[in-house]
């Protein structure tokens, strides 16, 4: 499967300024996620940004970055953009990576770009719960699918609800029951990526926050590819910054 990387990168971030400029070992983080997405065999990779000085540090590293508008409401507008201006066409495969996953699976991008298909225009991925903090966590967003391993639903909620046991006690997680916890990492047709900007926005992810809900309302499949194991944790907070750090000694 031949498929291409485009990693959004803004530089503006609440929790933590200049995110994708943190330096990690020597180099820019924008950079380590660049490299971790070349070893998955992709065709080609690129940081989607707005701001010069990440084009800048791409460049003085030999990272591929295309300049977007500053005024995009999310990182998948963003992607939109630089693929229309590659021109590539409809049939290709594009993997949404999000800048801030230094320390990604190489091996995961390509896995959930397998997914894509005529009839299935955008995958993802996610893996099993196995602790009762996780699954009643609403910041933790999980996934419930159909018989064909495609999304029947996203949500903050514990889905699905294992009425018997959690009537009895949700200390812990009853045997056989293996919820999913959704990894934000997306893989596109280029022509379902072209579509998705001129989606209206549904009740579902209003009420949610979960703007993969809205690919679902308007009837299209997601594939998700499930992983043994959680990936390791991106970076959003200054505690991150200094865990991620300790893999890339100075």
């Amino acid at each position: 499967m031949r498929f291409i990387v485009i990693i959004p990168a803004r530089l503006a971030s609440t929790r933590l300024p200049n995110k994708p400029l943190a330096d990690l070992g020597g180099k820019p983080m924008v950079v380590r996620v660049a490299e971790r997405a070349q070893l998955s065999g992709a065709a080609r990779v690129i940081v989607a940004t707005d701001h010069p000085d990440i084009a800048a540090a791409c460049a003085l590293h030999g990272v591929e970055a295309v300049m977007t508008r500053s005024d995009h409401p999310s990182g998948t507008d963003r992607i939109a953009e630089v693929a229309r201006a590659m021109a590539l066409a409809p049939d290709d495969v594009l993997v949404n990576l999000q800048g801030d996953e230094p320390l990604i699976d190489p091996e995961l991008l390509a896995a959930c770009a397998a997914l894509i298909s005529p009839e299935v225009p955008m995958a993802t991925c996610a893996h099993p719960l196995d602790d009762a903090a996780d699954c009643f966590n609403p910041n933790v967003v999980k996934v419930v699918l159909d018989k064909h391993g495609r999304a029947l639903y996203f949500s903050r909620a514990t889905i699905p609800w294992h009425r018997d046991a959690f009537a009895q006690s949700t200390a812990t997680l009853p045997a056989a029951y293996t919820p999913l916890r959704h990894i934000g990492l997306y893989a596109y047709s280029n022509a379902f990526l072209q579509a998705y900007p001129g989606l209206e926005a549904s009740p579902l992810e209003q009420v949610e926050a979960l703007e993969q809900l809205r690919v679902l309302w308007h009837g299209y499949p997601i594939a998700v590819h499930i992983t043994d194991s959680a990936p390791a944790a991106g970076v959003d907070t200054p505690e991150d910054l200094a865990r991620v750090r300790q893999h890339y000694p100075q």
